[in-house]
C-alpha cells in the first residue's frame, strides 16, 4: 500500500499526468485539447500584395468555445408525437424485408446518421474547380476595379461625344453612382 507522500508525488508527476484520462480545461474554457495547427500545417493563405500570398497569421477563436453543443443541433428531432409514426406490425415486417432484399442486390441503403441528418448533403459538381487566389490585397483589387471603370467611362464618353460622366444617362464609376444616390436623398 502506498503512503500519502508517495501518492502525491505520483499524482503530480508530469509523466503520469500526461497519460491520465483526466485533462484540465483548455484555454478560454475549451472542452478538450486545443487543436491549433502548427505553421507547416496551415493551408489558409492571405494576399501579401503584388500577386504574392503568404500563410494566414491569425486564426480567430470560435465563439462557442466552452459550451457543449446541444443534441438538437446534431440529431434530427422527431416531427410527430411519440408512437404516431409507428408502422403496423405487417407494414414494419414488409419494410424490413424490402430493405434486406435491396441490400442483397447491392443497393445503397442509408445509414443511421444519414437518416437522422437534417438536410441532404449537397452534391458538388465534379467539374467544379475553386477560384485561384489572385494574390492581390483588398486595396489592390479595388484600384484595379477603379482603373477598369475609368477606362469604360472614357470609352463611353468618346462613343457618345460627351465630356463628363454626369452628362451620361447611366453612371459607370462607383464615385458617380454614389454622387447621384446622395443627390436623390436630398
Amino acid at each position: 500500500m502506498k503512503t500519502f507522500k508517495q501518492f502525491i508525488l505520483e499524482a503530480y508527476d508530469p509523466e503520469v499526468q500526461g497519460r491520465s484520462q483526466i485533462r484540465k480545461q483548455g484555454q478560454g474554457g475549451r472542452v478538450g485539447a486545443e487543436r491549433k495547427k502548427t505553421e507547416p500545417e496551415k493551408r489558409r493563405v492571405r494576399a501579401a500584395g503584388g500577386g504574392k500570398s503568404e500563410p494566414a497569421k491569425t486564426y480567430k477563436a470560435r465563439k462557442d468555445i466552452g459550451t457543449q453543443r446541444p443534441r438538437s443541433t446534431r440529431e434530427q428531432q422527431p416531427t410527430q408525437s411519440r408512437g404516431t409514426a409507428a408502422l403496423s406490425a405487417k407494414e414494419a415486417q414488409k419494410k424490413a424485408y424490402l430493405e434486406r432484399k435491396a441490400k442483397e442486390k447491392g443497393a445503397k441503403t442509408k445509414s443511421a446518421s444519414e437518416l437522422l441528418a437534417k438536410k441532404p448533403k449537397a452534391k458538388v459538381d465534379p467539374k467544379y474547380k475553386s477560384q485561384k487566389a489572385s494574390g492581390l490585397t483588398h486595396r489592390e483589387r479595388l484600384n484595379m476595379v477603379k482603373k477598369g471603370e475609368k477606362k469604360l467611362r472614357d470609352l463611353r464618353l468618346q462613343a457618345t461625344g460627351k465630356s463628363k460622366e454626369s452628362e451620361l444617362k447611366h453612371p459607370v464609376t462607383q464615385k458617380e453612382i454614389t454622387r447621384r444616390r446622395n443627390k436623390q436623398k436630398k
